[in-house]
């Protein structure tokens, strides 16, 4: 833990504990800035965000750390009064309002990151990733958005990664904004080499 952020070995930590608490399996999806750290492609995040597809699993989690002294805080998010982080459990396919098109447990929609005896957690494919991120659009989407693109080189497939997002705010209420979000950061990447 660095001050009000949290870093991959702090995640782990938590989760290990929440571990310890549950009775059946429960499939996390980690997402946003939580996703950028356990991918060390960030050192930190004060935002910690996962996604529970399965929403059985969802109502179980949150039963069981609401036992462990968890309090709702948002819609989607719980805080022990203790500390200062909010853990967003967003429950089926959706990150805050935006529905992914697929299931992130299909076929290459997410990697495994650690398995603990009751606890999956995953993180979620780049395309979505970056995608989600970019619907919100803030300074730090951009920055993680360009940092991940930087950090897999020539693996991100941007054209294709272009027909996702496309597709996938398509859907979306705001769509002429997320697109002047997706393409501004079209041209971040060329600025930074990164795109032609």
């Amino acid at each position: 833990m660095v001050g009000y952020r949290l870093d991959k070995n702090s995640f782990l930590e938590i989760l290990e504990q929440w571990n310890r608490f549950l009775k059946r399996k429960v499939h996390l999806i980690a997402c946003g800035g939580t996703a950028m750290t356990l991918l060390d492609i960030k050192a930190s995040t004060k935002d910690v965000d996962f996604m529970i597809p399965d929403v059985r699993e969802h109502t179980y989690l949150t039963k069981t750390i609401q036992k462990m002294g968890y309090r709702p805080q948002t819609t989607a998010g719980w805080k022990l009064e203790s500390d200062v982080f909010v853990f967003d459990l967003f429950s089926g396919n959706k990150i805050h309002t935006t529905e992914l098109l697929d299931s992130p447990f299909g076929a290459g929609k997410h990697t495994l990151l650690k398995e603990f005896s009751r606890l999956y957690v995953g993180v979620l494919n780049d395309f979505d990733l970056i995608s989600s991120k970019l619907i919100r659009g803030t300074g730090v989407d951009m920055d993680d958005c360009a940092a991940l693109v930087k950090a897999r080189g020539h693996n991100i497939d941007i054209d294709l990664l272009t027909s996702h997002f496309r597709e996938l705010v398509g859907y979306d209420i705001a769509v002429e904004r997320a697109n002047s979000n997706y393409d501004r950061f079209l041209d971040r990447l060329r600025e930074e080499n990164l795109y032609d």
